[in-house]
């Protein structure tokens, strides 16, 4: 059964608004694609593109076509927060459909994938939430560092955080990141080349690293 919330801050939060229409659920859905990966959780794709395309969707056939909705995307210590906010106060009902309907499984399926889900009232209308546990570990860990380093590095050059989920720009972004690098390391005197073995040896030795 769904419980009431409040929306908590959290360390990383994503936005993405769209216009409630069927057209545009795929790219919503290649956009929390893109997001999970830039922040290290692929693990959790499958998972996150199925919960957004039956959030949307629910939008699209309850709350109307074309109306405005946008998708929140929450990564805490230790889970991933999802919210799908609309302009209908009205609470998402679980309808417990037959096996073989199509329609009224979205609650059964956001049930089955998040560790907890809700609805919260908004001031224009209410919040469908969940969230899924992420697999803590010293990769995700570094992933997420880069990250961060990698948005706040974008920005001081004079370029955009959200530009980064585009792979050319992630790419020239991370070269000169790491060029910046050997020129400070070599400023204070250390060997790069050594450091960069250093580091590869490590990145090497990670299980499921060929």
């Amino acid at each position: 059964m769904h419980t009431y919330s409040v929306t908590e801050p959290q360390p990383r939060r994503c936005v993405f608004p769209f216009a409630a229409e069927a057209s545009q659920v795929a790219g919503l859905r290649r956009a929390v694609r893109a997001e999970l990966a830039v922040l290290g959780l692929s693990a959790l794709v499958d998972e996150a593109q199925l919960i957004v395309t039956e959030l949307a969707s629910n939008v699209v056939k309850h709350v109307g076509q074309g109306s405005v909705a946008t998708l929140v995307l929450d990564v805490g210590s230790d889970q991933l927060r999802m919210e799908l906010h609309d302009k209908s106060g009205k609470e998402p009902q679980n309808l417990h459909p037959d096996s073989d309907e199509e329609s009224g499984r979205g609650l059964q399926i956001l049930g089955a994938l998040s560790t907890t889900w809700g609805t919260v009232r908004t001031t224009v209308g209410k919040a469908v939430w969940c969230e899924l546990p992420l697999a803590l570990g010293e990769t995700r860990c570094r992933i997420q560092r880069a990250a961060t380093v990698m948005e706040t590095y974008s920005v001081t050059v004079g370029g955009s955080a959200a530009r980064l989920t585009r792979r050319p720009v992630l790419e020239e972004s991370a070269t000169s990141l790491i060029l910046d690098l050997l020129h400070w390391l070599s400023a204070h005197g250390l060997d790069p080349d050594d450091i960069l073995d250093r580091a590869q040896t490590h990145f090497e030795a990670r299980p499921g690293v060929v």
